[in-house]
């Protein structure tokens, strides 16, 4: 299975880069991935001229199968149910005969702060408890970041939902927000922070940038770290 994970479009914003918007569209057409993951941050202010625009712009990605959770710029202004209207439920859930994706809303109304919540907990143990390669997806970074700054904003529960993910055999967590690629690897799970793909909100002398995962029958696969600005592969890494 080939998944594409992208994150922090923030399509609606003045930091939104239409030349970087193309370039992902016609990258991810390239890679015909299975599933298209989209982690958060789809929108600037999550106001409903911003989701119309947002939705726009995703119908235009041709991948049959996408899996979208809300990002914390989604949730503001009641964001949040402004995108069940556009997207569906806050918490996805799909599966075929190999993997299982679950997606989870880490956002609180108005504030940057990431949170899960007691009340989901057993959520994530009933759809992920099967003996499929088992894919978690949420905005926020469980794990602090490097190259990023100072932390801020990381759920105030990652303790208890990193402890759930590695109890669950969780094989990979996907997310967002830090606007920087990066990969961890706790125990047997990896997390993986995608980073911005289409805004100039760029850390440092990074790029803007997304995810391709290949995932094998053998639970073995690689990632690909895609350099949307130059429409080439800028890292390989085996998982």
């Amino acid at each position: 299975m080939k998944i594409a994970h992208i994150s922090d479009l923030h399509v609606s914003g003045y930091n939104f880069v239409k030349e970087w918007g193309e370039n992902l569209i016609e990258l991810l057409h390239e890679a015909k991935p299975d599933v298209l993951v989209v982690t958060g941050d789809i929108t600037d202010d999550g106001y409903i001229y911003e989701y119309e625009i947002a939705k726009q712009y995703l119908d235009r990605i041709k991948v049959k199968t996408k899996i979208i959770v809300p990002g914390n710029h989604d949730a503001r202004n009641e964001g949040y149910r402004i995108f069940e209207e556009f997207f569906g439920t806050r918490y996805p859930f799909y599966e075929d005969e190999h993997v299982v994706f679950l997606g989870v809303d880490s956002t609180e109304p108005d504030i940057d702060d990431g949170h899960i919540g007691r009340e989901n907990y057993p959520l994530i143990k009933e759809k992920l408890s099967n003996h499929k390669q088992k894919i978690l997806l949420l905005h926020h970074h469980l794990i602090p970041i490097p190259s990023t700054g100072r932390e801020r904003n990381i759920p105030v529960d990652a303790g208890d939902v990193l402890r759930l993910c590695i109890e669950a055999g969780v094989n990979y967590v996907l997310s967002g927000h830090k606007h920087f690629p990066w990969i961890w690897r706790l125990e047997n799970t990896y997390f993986i922070t995608a980073g911005t793909a289409t805004s100039h909100r760029l850390k440092g002398f990074s790029y803007p940038s997304f995810n391709l995962l290949h995932l094998t029958d053998t639970r073995q696969g690689f990632i690909k770290i895609v350099d949307v600005k130059e429409k080439k592969v800028k890292v390989t890494r085996k998982l």
